[in-house]
């Protein structure tokens, strides 16, 4: 590997500089292929077959709906029995006025 050197003068050369090793609080991942294999021998990965996927996704998402609320909201409905409470008070309301309206129209 070729790195610059820093010399008196500010130049620098392309002197051949040896690489230092990793430190222990290094961050960089060693490569797969130097790393020994520290699985134990009871698990055998063979045993597991293929994986599928979003196999649970549908009987996870059953009965919630996920719904984004603006940050100016969120702060006045600290959580979601907040919420539920705010949106009943909200259907009473439409109901109620949808029926006075169909009493008025007949």
């Amino acid at each position: 590997m070729y790195a610059t050197a820093n010399v008196g003068n500010g130049s620098g050369s392309l002197a051949r500089v040896p690489r230092r090793g990793l430190s222990e609080d290094n961050m960089k991942k060693e490569l797969a292929g130097k790393r020994g294999d520290d699985m134990r021998k009871e698990y055998d990965l063979s045993k597991l077959g293929g994986g599928v996927r979003g196999k649970y996704y549908r009987r996870a998402t059953a009965g919630t709906n996920l719904v984004l609320i603006e940050p100016d909201l969120a702060n006045m409905f600290p959580d979601s029995e907040a919420v539920n409470r705010a949106l009943r008070v909200l259907a009473d309301a439409a109901q109620t006025a949808s029926a006075s309206k169909r009493r008025r129209s007949r």
